[in-house]
């Protein structure tokens, strides 16, 4: 049963939302955001990337990184662009991507439960990572990204869903991408209690996007003792349902060493290959291969995909088990710098530039991996390989931030 609460939210002035909420921190590469936030002094990748104000080649974790962040945030509140809200509220957030749309209950969420497992997470996180989101949160005081969690659709919730957010939304702005934000305020105690009542029926609540944010806001708490609002971080909480996940792709930069009579003769091994396929897989345990100019589809033999555990049946898992270390030697796709990921929403094509560029010899793109996969995964304990999904679309930051 995990509990929520309302909170007090500081959020952007609406005129200014547009201009103010950003991408999150790790989608993007601080020349990417450099460009991203030029000629606009309330963007907020000033806060979430502050790096982007020094000069370059300044380190990522140096501290005055984290001061300026610091000051960014603090002037964005002075001047009231970001403004806290008097009294505790939930909020819906819906994000419309061309025909997509989901919404989403803003609230905090309990570190306690994170940590006692009611928050089930699916990855594993990097030290370095989780020690940079900690010194963010303690620098600024604050949660200014909100970790993207999942819950199993319930009738209740989503019956409190419909009537909040049948009016007008208090905020309201469509973002370079093209992407819609909208959010509704929830300050009648009936609808409170009501969600809060919902949400206690719940079995548990999922990390879909967001676990350095996560492990990070649970690491705070239990240095401050769950003291102020420590205890508490920063979630909104998608139904099941609504989930639109992309696939996470592979390129690599070399074959091993294998001649590609050699490396065809290997694949065979594993897939039924078709020599003339389609860049992207049109079911699970298909896969897109481009290499040597055009792209090819490998399905795994039936052997490969007919029994196991949930975690072992996922492509990305198959994959790196019977191709990407046996064939191509990478042991540990976390650390091997031979291997790079780039996210669905990049497409295939990024693929193909990659390669054609000859910085990579070939590429893989996969079948997304499903959201009563990841949940199934998460409630067995188990931790899916890196890398297995892309949620879309992103969170902004500064929708809603957290004050400590």
């Amino acid at each position: 049963m995990p509990a929520i609460r309302p909170f007090k939210a500081l959020r952007p002035r609406p005129e200014l939302a547009g201009s103010i909420c950003e991408l999150p921190y790790d989608v993007m590469s601080s020349e990417e955001a450099r460009a991203l936030a030029e000629g606009n002094p309330l963007s907020f990748l000033r806060v979430s990337k502050p790096e982007i104000e020094l000069p370059p080649g300044t380190g990522l974790y140096d501290p005055e990184v984290y001061e300026t962040g610091r000051r960014n945030f603090l002037r964005l509140i002075e001047q009231g662009a970001l403004r806290q809200d008097p009294a505790p509220c939930f909020y819906f957030y819906r994000q419309v991507m061309g025909n997509h749309a989901q919404t989403g209950l803003v609230a905090v969420a309990s570190c306690e439960d994170y940590l006692r497992g009611l928050i089930r997470k699916h990855e594993l996180t990097r030290p370095d990572k989780e020690d940079d989101r900690v010194r963010h949160i303690e620098t600024l005081n604050a949660q200014t990204g909100p970790v993207f969690l999942v819950h199993k659709a319930a009738a209740g919730i989503e019956k409190v869903a419909r009537e909040c957010t049948a009016g007008l939304p208090e905020i309201d702005f469509v973002a370079p991408d093209g992407v819609r934000h909208s959010s509704w305020t929830v300050r009648d105690p009936r609808l409170i209690q009501t969600l809060q009542d919902e949400f206690s029926r719940l079995e548990a609540l999922y990390i879909a996007d967001g676990h350095h944010r996560c492990a990070a806001a649970a690491r705070v708490c239990q240095a401050r003792g769950g003291s102020g609002h420590s205890a508490w971080f920063l979630a909104v909480i998608f139904p099941h349902t609504q989930m639109r996940i992309l696939p996470y792709n592979r390129v690599l930069q070399d074959l091993n060493g294998l001649a590609p009579a050699r490396l065809w003769a290997r694949l065979q091994e594993v897939f039924a290959i078709r020599q003339t396929g389609s860049a992207q897989p049109s079911a699970r345990h298909e896969v897109g291969f481009f290499f040597e100019g055009r792209w090819h589809t490998l399905v795994f033999r039936p052997e490969l995909t007919a029994t196991g555990a949930a975690i072992d049946l996922l492509d990305v898992a198959l994959l790196q088990r019977h191709v990407l270390q046996p064939i191509f030697g990478i042991d540990n796709p976390r650390t091997s710098q031979r291997i790079s990921f780039v996210g669905g929403i990049r497409g295939t094509e990024e693929l193909e530039r990659l390669v054609r560029s000859g910085g990579w010899a070939c590429a893989f793109s996969m079948y997304p991996t499903g959201i009563e996969e990841l949940m199934c995964i998460a409630d067995a304990g188990a931790i899916m390989p890196p890398k297995s999904t892309w949620f879309e679309p992103k969170l902004r930051d500064a929708m809603f931030c957290h004050l400590l």
